[in-house]
């Protein structure tokens, strides 16, 4: 069986986007606490790290289009594919992915995910509904070989369903 790796959002990516975020605006960093005041956010995940925020970290909310940043590196050129969207970075430097978390960003059984499937060109070529059972990787596992089971299959965004929030990416290994 392949063994897929979760990506974080780069260390340059996340320089820029802790400055001006995706969407043009400034990064507006905040502290994390229990009442939600002034963003509900312990508990969400950070892409930085790929780990859920913690009561008193500093952190910000800020509009990122990996696909737009992706395409960037490599001359794809994704057109109306191009999205952005809401994701919380700590607020400065972090170490990034702890190894002994597992692959997969931590996520509840239950959690609705969709696994978007990009060609060498920035194009959408397929999607997957993915319901997050109990045996979280081995479901990651298995939808991640479907995807590239396909040989045009680049690379895989997964998204939450809810609210459309990119969590990591997975690149042709």
């Amino acid at each position: 069986m392949t063994t897929y790796t979760a990506l974080p959002i780069p260390p340059t990516a996340l320089k820029e986007l802790r400055a001006t975020d995706d969407a043009g605006r400034p990064a507006e960093p905040f502290t994390a606490r229990e009442d939600g005041v002034p963003q509900d956010s312990i508990g969400a995940p950070l892409r930085c790290c790929l780990r859920a925020v913690r009561a008193g970290e500093r952190v910000a909310l800020v509009s990122y289009a990996p696909l737009r940043r992706w395409a960037a590196g490599t001359g794809a050129r994704p057109g109306a594919y191009d999205e952005q969207g809401p994701v919380f970075i700590h607020a400065g430097e972090c170490d990034g992915p702890d190894g002994a978390a597992g692959r997969y960003p931590a996520v509840g059984a239950g959690s609705l995910r969709v696994l978007r499937r990009y060609n060498d060109r920035g194009q959408i070529i397929g999607g997957r509904y993915l319901e997050v059972p109990e045996d979280a990787p081995a479901a990651f596992d298995a939808a991640l070989g479907e995807a590239f089971a396909d040989p045009e299959t680049a690379l895989v965004h997964v998204r939450a369903v809810e609210y459309g929030c990119f969590h990591f990416e997975v690149r042709r290994p």
